[in-house]
């Protein structure tokens, strides 16, 4: 029986790595007097490094070893102090941005999310993010309508190791009261989906731009959006049930083979 879905926030429930977050860096280096850029592929790089902002802003500092512009109005031998400067300006423009309306639910989100939340399934968000990047998507991207259907929000600053460790899915699945074989979690990368298949819970993955050329083996269902009439899913493996859309029957399908092969 399928009892409760966890969301991963940035890529499944919003392309807020596209759309959100790389753009806010590039607008906080700028600001800060850096000439430094993040492309799409350095940005793919990057993410494939497990941590949240910081530290991704500390490996791209170490790995990268960026050039330090002469006029910079931030310390380069105070690496800590930078990053930390780096990361509030980009929380600002990420924030920014998610309320100008720039970064929206992706396809078939919010349909899904009522339907589960309609028949009695616990609804819960499992990010690496810190609570203040998922509040912002909470309160402009998903909205108090959808909100309401959320039974759990847990996010990467609480405490617990990130992903690609199962710690946050353990602790969400726990407060749930809901057995690993009874939940599906909606993933989009590799690290997302490693946290999940260690908790051992059936997984479903939504690619897109970023993360599209990953190694996702092990994941239930592959698709390229959860879709919906108006915007169907157009490449999913295995097939759908409809055809055209992720369905709650999908899901099922999906958590009940995951439980039978444990």
């Amino acid at each position: 029986m399928l009892r409760a879905i966890c969301f991963d926030l940035d890529g499944t429930l919003a392309d807020t790595e596209r759309l959100g977050h790389r753009p806010a860096y590039n607008r906080a280096f700028q600001e800060a007097g850096l000439s430094w850029r993040w492309g799409p592929k350095l940005y793919r790089d990057l993410l494939r490094h497990p941590g949240g902002g910081r530290d991704r802003l500390r490996h791209y500092l170490s790995t990268y070893q960026p050039d330090w512009p002469e006029d910079a109005e931030v310390d380069p031998d105070n690496p800590e102090a930078l990053i930390q400067d780096l990361h509030t300006r980009k929380a600002a423009h990420f924030r920014a941005l998610v309320q100008d309306g720039e970064v929206p639910l992706r396809a078939g989100v919010a349909r899904l999310l009522n339907e589960a939340g309609a028949v009695g399934i616990q609804l819960a968000i499992v990010s690496n993010a810190s609570r203040a990047t998922v509040a912002a998507v909470l309160e402009h991207s998903i909205g108090s309508s959808l909100q309401d259907r959320l039974d759990l929000v847990l996010c990467g600053d609480e405490g617990f190791a990130k992903k690609p460790e199962p710690d946050l899915y353990l602790e969400a699945l726990r407060r749930l009261a809901v057995d690993p074989l009874e939940a599906v979690a909606v993933e989009d990368s590799h690290l997302g989906l490693s946290a999940a298949l260690t908790a051992n819970m059936a997984t479903v993955v939504t690619l897109n731009a970023t993360t599209r050329d990953e190694d996702f083996s092990g994941a239930e269902l592959i698709v390229d959006s959860l879709g919906e009439p108006d915007a169907p899913t157009t490449s999913a493996n295995p097939p759908l049930k409809n055809g055209a859309w992720v369905t709650l029957d999908d899901l099922r399908a999906v958590q009940a083979r995951h439980a039978a092969e444990a």
